[in-house]
């Protein structure tokens, strides 16, 4: 199993890792990592591996089997070697990016309190996929509630809850198309607000903000109908 460091720390943008296991197709588990794996709409890491003066570079990252995260390297012509202790840089840029997006997602499931059909992250931009019967006839408002919600300085938390306590409460999950993982024991959820003044709560696995102003300003792109009940809501960056 391999110690995913991104769920206690999104804003850990370097950390030390042993190679724990290179697989046939070249790619490589390391003990801990900072690289977040492809899940929940959520695009996997990219940066690098230095050691020894050579840097390998990791193109993407995704979940393996029994809890390891694996990297994938560019090219096969540079790796550490099993046991080696790398230096793990991912690219923070656009990890930031991402974190940006995911948090103005759950805040816009708040101003579209709908249940949630699908999602999906990039660098630029976002989209939640609704079950909306009915087009949205107030999209400016929307935007303005959304935008209203990020400058309000909400901080960003996790806790954690067992399973049991997540099945008593079903009212938490806003996805219909993916459920939390229940099996470990235990499933993290993420706080937009405070006890006393809370904005939103739900259980994720990804990398969020601090701080809602982190976000910055977005604006509501197209509008698509998907299907008979689905509506997909796109949002971008203005700046």
């Amino acid at each position: 199993m391999t110690i995913p460091l991104y769920l206690k720390d999104s804003y850990l943008k370097s950390c030390v890792g042993e190679v724990i296991e290179i697989n046939e197709d070249k790619s490589i588990v390391l003990n801990q990592s900072i690289f977040y794996p492809t899940s929940g709409g959520q695009p996997g890491d990219r940066g690098s591996l230095l050691f020894g003066g050579a840097e390998c570079e990791i193109i993407t990252t995704h979940k393996g089997e029994n809890g390891k995260i694996i990297l994938v390297p560019a090219n096969h012509d540079c790796l550490p070697n099993l046991g080696d202790n790398v230096e793990q840089v991912i690219d923070w840029e656009t990890r930031f990016k991402h974190m940006r997006v995911h948090s103005a997602l759950h805040l816009l499931s708040v101003v579209i309190p709908l249940p949630v059909t699908g999602g999906s992250i990039t660098a630029e931009k976002g989209r939640l996929d609704f079950n909306m019967p009915e087009a949205l006839s107030n999209k400016e408002d929307l935007e303005t509630q959304l935008n209203k919600l990020i400058y309000g300085n909400y901080k960003v938390t996790q806790s954690w809850i067992t399973d049991e306590e997540l099945l008593a409460q079903p009212e938490l999950v806003k996805t219909m198309s993916v459920q939390p993982p229940i099996g470990s024991g235990h499933v993290r959820l993420v706080r937009i607000g405070s006890d006393d003044n809370q904005i939103d709560l739900q259980p994720c696995g990804g990398t969020h903000v601090a701080n809602t102003s982190e976000i910055g300003s977005m604006r509501f792109g197209k509008i698509e109908k998907k299907g008979k009940q689905n509506r997909r809501v796109n949002i971008h960056f203005i700046d």
